[in-house]
């Protein structure tokens, strides 16, 4: 597929990196390539710039939000929750219409330091504030609550664990689905929770998913592959 991944840090870079080994043509978007490739400090998860990250995978195209878009078969939401909205608007709500978007992100406020709270919580989610904002987009919710690491790899831990799909269009899921398989899901570990509202639940999983990494995890949020060895 051609799959345009927005967001250019560590979840963008490793989610981007997996798919183009996956054999899909991957396009990630960003405000504006050309500060993005001159950044001088290096991620805080990674320890590299993106312009090393870039130079080691090359297949990635590299363009503003509203390019990225046009012609994608899938986009990924691979963004900060806080900004998630506000690049959406940027990537254009025209060119976005009746195409599928994976929701990655979480909405995860860290205004007021660690640990951080949740913007949106209870009776609403960022996932749904995706979908009304923008109600030609079919969103799917999924891969939220984990790390990045085992979004693209679930094999990284032992034995069998769950995946969870929340969306409105049926066929949308499907789609999210294949790719889930592809990257390594089993079927039987995917569970569909049903409409996008169910979006409330999984978004609130990262309050305790954050005080199991202060616990005992590292910063790539490892805790459970950390404590196992």
């Amino acid at each position: 597929m051609n799959i345009t991944v927005l967001g250019t840090g560590m979840v963008g870079q490793t989610v981007s990196k997996r798919l183009v080994e996956l054999g899909h043509k991957v396009t990630m978007g960003t405000r504006n390539p050309d500060a993005t490739l001159s950044r001088t400090e290096p991620d805080r998860m990674t320890g590299i710039t993106f312009s090393e990250w870039h130079k080691a995978n090359p297949q990635v195209c590299l363009v503003t939000f509203s390019e990225s878009v046009k012609g994608a078969d899938l986009i990924i939401n691979a963004t900060s929750g806080i900004a998630s909205l506000e690049v959406l608007e940027l990537a254009g709500e025209a060119a976005m219409d009746g195409k599928v978007l994976l929701d990655i992100s979480n909405p995860l406020d860290f205004s007021k330091g660690l640990p951080p709270s949740l913007f949106v919580c209870n009776t609403d989610s960022l996932g749904e504030q995706i979908q009304n904002r923008f109600p030609g987009l079919k969103v799917v919710k999924s891969l939220n609550t984990m790390n990045v690491y085992i979004q693209m790899n679930p094999g990284l831990l032992p034995g069998d664990h769950n995946v969870f799909v929340s969306g409105n269009d049926q066929e949308a899921k499907a789609m999210v689905k294949e790719l889930l398989i592809s990257i390594g899901w089993r079927e039987q570990t995917i569970i569909d929770l049903g409409d996008i509202t169910s979006t409330r639940g999984t978004e609130m999983l990262l309050p305790i998913w954050v005080r199991l990494w202060s616990t005992f995890g590292d910063i790539n949020f490892n805790f459970h592959i950390q404590r196992a060895k």
